[in-house]
């Protein structure tokens, strides 16, 4: 877990750094809009504003969406999943093990837990 974490946290200076780009989504508004802590909405806000695209829920991202919940997933685990593919993201990055399994089966998007992540973003596995 401390490792997860601690990759989350470099990724996340990655994407301050400029060396990746995040693409958000409008459902990440909706439900940080729905947290009932101010302090976590506002630092979750914050973001959004380094976000590259936001993607909105259009029909595209819905098609998506029904196909993650063939697979099993969630409405809103299936959102992400639908507006990921439809902002063309390089991979999800999750800590969610279910979201990891049944995001796998989907052959246009990658999930991987932050580890895996970082050691793609920073290119360890390649000679």
């Amino acid at each position: 877990m401390r490792l997860e974490t601690e990759a989350k946290l470099v990724l996340q200076d990655r994407v301050r750094e400029g060396a990746c780009d995040l693409v958000w989504s409008a459902i990440l508004d909706f439900k940080n809009a729905k947290n009932p802590f101010a302090a976590r909405r506002q630092a979750i806000g914050k973001w959004r504003a380094l976000a590259v695209e936001c993607v909105t829920i259009d029909e595209s991202v819905l098609a998506r969406a029904r196909e993650a919940m063939d697979l099993g997933l969630g409405e809103y685990d299936a959102l992400h999943v639908g507006a990921a593919i439809a902002g063309r993201a390089d991979m999800l990055v999750t800590t969610d093990d279910k979201l990891l399994r049944r995001v796998r089966a989907m052959p246009d998007l990658t999930a991987l837990p932050p580890g895996e992540a970082l050691a793609v973003l920073e290119r360890w596995y390649e000679n």
